[in-house]
């Protein structure tokens, strides 16, 4: 593996289909670009002692990545945020003057340091400075409550929280439950009254605006192997509570990757050559403490060279604006973002003829999307599928593959295996069988942080057990069609029935409850309650409605809630039979 790695990295621009599409097979394309000598060359190396194929030019770790992009991109712009625009140079300052202050602080090798905050500049300095230094990052969704912070903090024992003003305006109160919490670092306090062991991050780096001011030194000198542990990112599962998924450099870095990847075979598949070079700007909207956008986004775009322009939550009228502003290429994550572009009745009103690409993934997206992509907003689509288990990015699909293929999510990338199992895991399904699918790569996590049982169960081998349901054509293709049970996905937010159906029993009126998915064209799916209430017992839709959000996040909120008289469907077992309940809401 190199670390100075000369590359042309691109997004396919928007084409008319091809007369002679595809000009090549999707094996023959990856025969010529994973070919000896080609950068996209594979290499098979043992990983916990399974023969795992790799890209052969994939950085070692994550400070060599950061190293390698400061090298090649110093003057670039990174990142971008309201008024505040930070180059490659001033990036590696603040992450190097992070890992320092966390090297005094007594952070080594394997301490896990949490990140809780919405997408500001610092947060990406923060988390290349935690990694480089052979720490282990714990981004915290910062959408969770104080409770569901706590959880997460005390779960992956970290020993410094790097949070914004709203996150430590959330956990202050519960400061007296963290006892393993040695250190809080706050970025943007504005005034909020800090009290140990909270300080200002400005205290530490400065201002974003000055960070090309910062002292140029290097990481400090720690030895990080592409299997030591990197990440530990929180993901809904259908049962119990949130899961910590234990990745490795190696992990991560896989997609760093993947998006050119894609470009250059979907360019060979057209019949032409090396797709475009230059820089692109790519307006990011999902949050960095998903997969999506730390690995699949902004890996991919630290590698490449290109820039993030941020915002400070998601409007599509202020997006309109910043794609006519900032000449952004490309933006997407979820299907709701394109959806909300396309049908804003004030689109008439912005240049956005600079936006060549909407990507996304993470929840059921309507096969007509893709079309409505071309010709509303003249921009190509793309989605694929990843989970946080597999660190994104597994299959991707874009170009003329996708508009022949809407209901499809992609064949795999070249590193990454996909198979079709049994319910019991025995076999493998024949082509064009339906059964549970699992994928296999180095972008794979180790497991499930202190959780053995559930990792045992979930990952085999070096393959994931995803939970969903798909088949995979002669092609390679790859077609979800249901995913795993009583998960939901709201606009790419993964809601576990369990946590919400918990709650909705601890109100003293309900005794029986289930939460299932309602379709919703934008969103995918939105959480919809089924209740049925004691006795004498009475709660209005509203009541429930603040029951439970004043115990989780807002989005985990049932939007709707039906009242049955009697006890809810069951089946021999005793489960509840939710494919049955989804039919009440049909009316609404």
């Amino acid at each position: 593996m190199t670390e100075n790695i000369e590359m042309d990295f691109a997004v396919i621009d928007p084409q008319p289909a091809h007369p002679a599409w595809p000009a090549m097979t999707l094996d023959e394309a990856r025969a010529i670009l994973c070919a000896h000598g080609a950068f996209f060359e594979m290499e098979t190396v043992a990983v916990r002692g399974v023969p795992t194929r790799t890209w052969a030019n994939q950085c070692p770790n994550l400070g060599a990545l950061a190293r390698r992009a400061r090298d090649q991109f110093a003057e670039r712009e990174l990142v971008v945020f309201e008024s505040e625009h930070i180059t490659y140079d001033g990036f590696f300052r603040a992450a190097a003057a992070v890992a320092r202050h966390l090297r005094e602080a007594g952070v080594g090798k394997g301490d896990r340091i949490a990140i809780a905050m919405r997408n500001l500049p610092e947060w990406i300095p923060i988390f290349f400075g935690i990694t480089a230094l052979g720490a282990i990052a714990v981004p915290l969704n910062a959408w969770w409550t104080g409770g569901e912070l706590v959880y997460g903090l005390a779960n992956s024992g970290s020993k410094i929280l790097i949070c914004d003003e709203e996150r430590w305006r959330v956990i202050a109160p519960h400061l007296g439950e963290l006892p393993d919490l040695c250190e809080i670092w706050v970025a943007r306090a504005n005034g909020a009254e800090l009290h140990s062991p909270a300080r200002a991050l400005e205290s530490l780096i400065g201002q974003p605006t000055a960070y090309g001011a910062l002292p140029d030194g290097d990481f400090p000198a720690v030895a990080v192997e592409p299997d030591d542990d990197a990440t530990i990112f929180y993901t809904s599962g259908t049962t119990g509570s949130p899961k910590g998924a234990l990745g490795t450099h190696r992990n991560i870095l896989t997609i760093s990757l993947t998006a050119s990847y894609n470009a250059h075979r979907a360019a060979l598949r057209r019949g032409e050559g090396t797709p475009p070079t230059d820089a692109r700007t790519h307006l990011l909207v999902i949050p960095l403490f998903h997969a999506t956008g730390c690995h699949a986004t902004l890996m991919n775009t630290v590698m490449a060279g290109n820039r993030l322009v941020l915002m400070r939550k998601w409007d599509p009228l202020e997006a309109m604006r910043l794609i006519e502003r900032e000449r952004i290429f490309s933006t997407g994550g979820v299907p709701t973002i394109a959806w909300q572009l396309i049908e804003h009745p004030e689109r008439h009103r912005f240049d956005l003829s600079s936006l060549a690409a909407v990507s996304y993934g993470g929840a059921p997206s309507a096969p007509e999307l893709v079309q409505r992509i071309g010709g509303d907003l003249n921009a190509f689509a793309s989605n694929g599928w990843g989970m946080t288990e597999t660190s994104g990015t597994v299959t991707l699909h874009s170009a003329e593959d996708y508009a022949q293929r809407p209901d499809s999510c992609g064949p795999p990338v070249a590193v990454a295996d996909l198979r079709i199992m049994s319910p019991e895991g025995d076999r493998e399904l024949p082509t064009g069988e339906v059964g549970e699918l699992w994928a296999a790569g180095p972008q794979i996590v180790k497991g499930y942080w202190r959780n053995p049982a559930a990792t045992a169960a979930t990952f085999v081998n070096g393959w994931v057990r995803t939970g969903d349901l798909a088949r995979i054509d002669a092609e390679g293709f790859c077609y979800i069609v249901d995913r795993a049970k009583d998960m939901i996905i709201r606009g790419g937010e993964n809601i576990y029935s369990t946590e919400v159906e918990n709650i909705l029993y601890g109100h003293p009126g309900v005794i029986d409850a289930a939460l299932v998915g309602i379709p919703h064209r934008i969103l995918g799916e939105v959480p919809g309650a089924i209740v049925h209430l004691a006795d004498g017992a009475a709660a209005t839709e509203a009541d429930l409605q603040e029951w439970v959000r004043a115990r989780i996040a807002a989005f985990k909120v049932p939007v709707s809630i039906l009242f049955v008289p009697e006890l809810l469907p069951r089946n021999a077992n005793g489960k509840i039979l939710k494919g049955d309940l989804k039919a009440l809401f049909e009316p609404r």
